[in-house]
């Protein structure tokens, strides 16, 4: 559930431009599809030689190029000859543990955010490392693995949406920040309903089931805000940022993405402070049961104390004791120890201490 930043002593002292993938493997064969588009027509295909890819770095219209798994680097090294990218920039695509950052080159602008998805057969977090580049025409995103992420993008761009297909890279690269924030939201949301379910339980049944289940959903939750929480500073960073290759009709979107990211990061905040409100229900009915245990234990100790006494003076071993030889001094003193109890019992009670 819980990834773990893992170095090797090898990559220790590389040079910032070695292409060297720090991830694990996550599919067998690199995907590849474009979406080529202008405000008339829309070409898209799966391609299997990088070579394919030529003739979209000639055209004037706008290119998506997305590339699914990161391990092959050879081919990598291709796309980056032919794309005119800098080694820093596929560098920092193979560094998946990175934190979310953003950087202007001279022809390109690269970001790069988490994306999370809830499994909910094992009640864990899977977080991806994603990777845009964008100039003028062409924007290319990184993805570890496959996935329906960005399907509601790719249908609004076939269902002829007049902004995305009228508007430049820019506008796409905000459409993809937007579609991995809007995630955030709906996997929390999935996952928050999980949250919300124990609070049920914790009334009815506090066993060490419950607590662990609290606490792993912490260490869930703890574990994507790692994720989550860095990508604000990237795109306050992406809102401020002064490009040529970001419209200035546009800045009015990026400046939305900040408030967006806001929201998933307070329904984070407030699910774990819903958590740590449970943990502290969970110990305040514990205590609450260990202090009836206690006022039952004392109470019944309470009683028995002047019985404990009577019976021991009548249990000592002198020859002479007077109240021996009457004939109903054990029935007297069975009387006297039964008013005794109930005469406590009803001063407890009227103390409301029952």
């Amino acid at each position: 559930m819980c990834g773990k930043l893992k170095t090797t002593k090898n990559e220790i002292g590389l040079s910032p431009q070695e292409m060297v993938f720090r991830g694990k493997k996550k599919m067998d064969n690199i995907g590849l599809r474009i979406i080529d588009f202008d405000e008339s027509r829309v070409d898209e295909k799966s391609i299997s030689d990088v070579n394919e890819i030529d003739f979209y770095l000639k055209t004037k219209s706008i290119t998506w190029f997305n590339i699914d798994g990161l391990h092959d680097l050879e081919l990598l090294r291709s796309i980056g000859d032919k794309c005119q990218l800098n080694n820093l920039i596929l560098s920092d695509v193979l560094e998946t543990n990175a934190r979310p950052k953003i950087h202007e080159y001279k022809d390109w602008i690269y970001l790069s955010l988490k994306v999370i998805q809830y499994k909910e057969e094992n009640t864990g977090f899977a977080i991806e490392n994603l990777s845009i580049i964008f100039n003028d025409t062409m924007l290319i995103s990184f993805q570890e693995k496959s996935g329906t992420i960005f399907e509601p993008v790719r249908q609004r761009i076939r269902n002829h949406k007049r902004t995305l297909r009228s508007s430049k890279t820019d506008y796409l690269a905000y459409a993809l920040v937007d579609t991995v924030i809007d995630h955030y939201l709906y996997e929390l949301s999935r996952f928050g309903e999980k949250i919300e379910a124990i609070e049920e339980v914790l009334l009815e049944n506090q066993d060490n089931k419950v607590i662990e289940q609290i606490n792993l959903f912490k260490k869930q939750l703890n574990y994507i805000r790692k994720g989550i929480k860095p990508a604000k500073e990237m795109i306050l960073s992406l809102s401020k940022m002064e490009s040529d290759f970001i419209d200035k009709k546009n800045e009015i979107h990026f400046k939305e993405l900040v408030n967006n990211f806001d929201l998933a990061s307070d329904t984070l905040d407030s699910y774990r402070e819903l958590l740590s409100d449970q943990l502290n229900v969970y110990h305040m009915i514990l205590s609450s049961r260990l202090n009836d245990i206690m006022k039952f234990l004392t109470i019944f100790s309470v009683i028995f104390i002047p019985l404990t006494f009577i019976a021991g003076i009548y249990g000592t071993n002198f020859d002479f004791i007077p109240e021996l030889h009457f004939k109903f001094s054990y029935f007297i003193m069975l009387g006297i120890m039964a008013l005794i109890t109930t005469v406590m019992l009803i001063y407890f009670k009227r103390k409301k201490w029952l």
